[in-house]
């Protein structure tokens, strides 16, 4: 079996300071792994003065919008595959105004490449202070708990003294991640403009390795394809977030042994589940047992379905049941009507202690308020400080009443029963992400 068949594929986001130089890093990872059709590579290319190159970003910055501002606003995804693995690429925009699309992306990511352009920061000094954006999309990473994190310096070509930007910039991501209790698998000296480390340790057009002397490791797609994919696996007690429901129809020749019956299709959440096992039905408590589960809408079955399967579930008798229910496991306990969480504050208006907010957790929307602020986290000094209220883009610890009890497991130990958004209830924007405790 070849290593391409052994690999999952690995899902991983650009994050960083706005114009890091994310867009063109991921054009030129696409332009190198030969996954551009020939007309998109004729309308990026133009004529410099010593040779004939490609503007990189625009392969990824589709939007109008983006052309016109010169920056990333939505979450772009790409696709690309070398003879060693598959790639998925989520371009999050580096404005703090789209940090929620940056959330969004590595909510799901297998990896973050976090790209910091030298640049912008007074790399001579022996203390080099980041961008608070570098600082905030790395502490977001870790609190997503993307399993790998890696750090990419950019724009070394740009510089006269590529060796000390690097030793000096990494000292300081060194300084910072240690303070924040963040676990890093990678820093890697890069330029995406001149493909200078990105798909090999290649040499530029002199003869010169990009930061040869003071690093030997590998280069971006090398740290990336030897990197492990996250499996969605836990060992919690089953939780299925009800999707759809479907009503089967009984066949012509009236053969249909399910005539009546309704089939519950959704993502397993957590936990395993297999036919006859006993459920409760959120909110309502309601029991069942598992008649059949379903792979597709072939209807083809299963005996078991784990953390991750989208399925179909056929219950042993007809209760109650709508989308944005929760079938947990008969013996789990997990209901909650008040919870406490970390909150990622994304809204231009200040987070409103007392205030109804909406909370969709899994497909259902109740009502639900913040009774309390216990403290926020300061970016600069990694300390957390007392607050009363959130503003934009702040990380804070919160409590949560809700109107009705919700299933609850801690997101560092089931992604998906752990997570929640508010959305503000005049606007209809997401004010926030929620992760419960």
């Amino acid at each position: 079996m070849s290593s391409l068949q052994n690999k999952h594929t690995l899902k991983f986001l650009t994050a960083g300071s706005v114009d890091d130089g994310k867009s063109t890093l991921i054009g030129r990872l696409l332009l190198d792994s030969k996954a551009i059709l020939a007309d998109q590579l004729s309308g990026i290319q133009h004529k410099l003065a010593d040779d004939e190159s490609y503007d990189l970003a625009k392969l990824t910055d589709g939007l109008q919008a983006e052309r016109e501002q010169g920056i990333t606003i939505d979450v772009a995804y790409r696709y690309f595959t070398t003879p060693e693995r598959k790639f998925i690429i989520a371009d999050a925009p580096g404005h703090e105004q789209y940090t929620r699309n940056m959330i969004t992306a590595a909510s799901s990511s297998d990896a973050a490449v976090i790209l910091v352009d030298v640049t912008k920061i007074n790399w001579e000094d022996k203390v080099v202070e980041l961008l608070p954006q570098t600082r905030r999309h790395t502490l977001l990473a870790n609190l997503l708990k993307v399993p790998s994190i890696l750090f990419a310096i950019n724009k070394l070509d740009a510089i006269k003294d590529p060796d000390t930007a690097f030793i000096n910039v990494k000292r300081a991501l060194e300084k910072f991640t240690q303070q924040a209790n963040v676990t890093i698998t990678d820093i890697i000296p890069i330029s995406a403009l001149k493909g200078l480390n990105i798909t090999t340790r290649n040499a530029d057009k002199h003869g010169n390795i990009l930061c040869e002397k003071v690093y030997q490791g590998p280069s971006l797609l090398e740290a990336l394809t030897a990197l492990p994919s996250h499996v969605a696996y836990n060992t919690q007690a089953f939780h299925f977030p009800v999707q759809f429901v479907q009503k089967l129809q009984e066949a012509h020749d009236g053969s249909s042994t399910q005539h009546g019956r309704r089939i519950f299709w959704g993502r397993v959440a957590a936990g395993t589940v297999t036919v006859g096992d006993h459920l409760t039905v959120q909110p309502s408590g309601a029991k069942a047992k598992i008649s059949k589960i379903f792979a597709n809408a072939l209807q083809e079955e299963l005996h078991e379905a784990a953390t991750g399967q989208s399925v179909g579930l056929i219950l042993d008798q007809e209760i109650d049941v709508s989308r944005g229910d929760w079938l947990i496991a008969a013996e789990s306990s997990t209901s909650q009507k008040e919870a406490k969480a970390t909150l990622a504050w994304l809204d231009d208006e200040p987070l409103v202690v007392g205030r109804a907010y909406w909370l969709k957790h899994g497909h259902r929307w109740i009502k639900t308020k913040v009774s309390a602020i216990e403290h926020h986290l300061n970016i600069h000094t990694l300390e957390t400080e007392p607050a009363e209220n959130l503003d934009k883009n702040s990380i804070g610890e919160v409590s949560l009443v809700l109107q009705q009890p919700i299933p609850i497991l801690p997101y560092n130990e089931a992604k998906d029963v752990g997570a929640a958004i508010l959305v503000d209830t005049a606007t209809n924007r997401t004010a926030g992400a929620v992760l419960f405790k």
